[in-house]
């Protein structure tokens, strides 16, 4: 009997699509139980979550959106981009499925994304998981620097070269920030991650939206915000992430009522993506 890849059980699952007004929403599910809500971060898509998703479907149904701006998710000029509006996108995806209870896991944006989720919807969530996600006062090397190019004329076009260039995909202003092991930025990751933005102008522009449409205040907020987020939540960080350093996660943690971190020795940002099965086995000994 043939075993399907990661790849093939995410790209082999149906898109399914929810209309919400300013966002046509793409996801897919996979498995049964209880509902586990992901959401990804900048500049990736549902996908990233392939190599984690077979071992939790297991247990959990996993609900894996395209956020506005990337994979198969349609956004439009009334699309809200910012971090509480990509939150309020998400708690109408829960309203559109009719979810009676769920869980989250975010990582990167997405991790803000999803408190901003939670906090509209504190009610119906059981648990929040973040990975490596943004942090009050904290602002992550580059991307506000990116966020300032995004703005001028052409910007669209000289990304596409930089995204063209080894050097600078494996340089700290790529993704040299969130492998240890860089190989893993070529192969699937480049196929399906990086190439599509390359050959479409309407993904490009998704990304230009989202990384323009991230505004700091928001993040600064959730130092106090973090206080309602009143259920169990576990932050699992790749230790060595140098976008947001684990000591300012772990100063982080008191802000929450009741929060947990677990530390993934050997990953950076992407530490789904670089130690799947530790992810995986943190998340679960979390929800079970």
């Amino acid at each position: 009997m043939t075993v399907e890849s990661p790849v093939e059980i995410f790209l082999d699952a149906k898109v399914e699509r929810v209309d919400l007004g300013a966002t046509q929403m793409a996801f897919r599910r996979f498995g049964s139980g209880p509902v586990l809500l992901f959401v990804h971060g900048f500049p990736l898509s549902g996908f990233t979550w392939r190599k984690i998703i077979p071992e939790i479907s297991k247990h959990q149904t996993c609900i894996v959106p395209d956020l506005p701006g990337f994979g198969e998710t349609v956004w439009t000029e009334k699309t809200d981009f910012s971090f509480p509006g990509q939150g309020h996108t998400l708690k109408a995806l829960a309203d559109a499925l009719d979810l009676d209870r769920y869980s989250v896991i975010g990582q990167d944006t997405g991790g803000t994304f999803a408190r901003y989720m939670v906090l509209s919807d504190v009610a119906r969530v059981d648990k929040l998981l973040i990975i490596n996600s943004e942090m009050p006062g904290h602002r992550p090397p580059f991307i506000p620097m990116y966020q300032a190019m995004m703005r001028l004329p052409g910007a669209g076009s000289a990304f596409k070269l930089l995204l063209k260039s080894q050097t600078f995909l494996r340089s700290a202003m790529g993704f040299g920030g969130c492998f240890n092991d860089l190989s893993l930025i070529g192969g699937e990751f480049a196929e399906h991650v990086l190439n599509p933005v390359l050959s479409s102008g309407a993904k490009m522009e998704g990304l230009k939206r989202y990384l323009t449409g991230a505004k700091w205040g928001p993040v600064d907020a959730l130092r106090e915000e973090h206080a309602h987020l009143t259920m169990p939540v576990r932050l699992i960080w790749g230790l060595d992430d140098p976008t947001f350093p684990i000591g300012l996660a772990r100063e982080m943690l008191a802000q929450f009522p009741d929060a947990e971190l677990v530390e993934i020795p050997g990953a950076r940002l992407l530490a789904h993506e670089e130690k799947p099965e530790q992810v995986a086995a943190a998340v679960l000994e979390f929800l079970n």
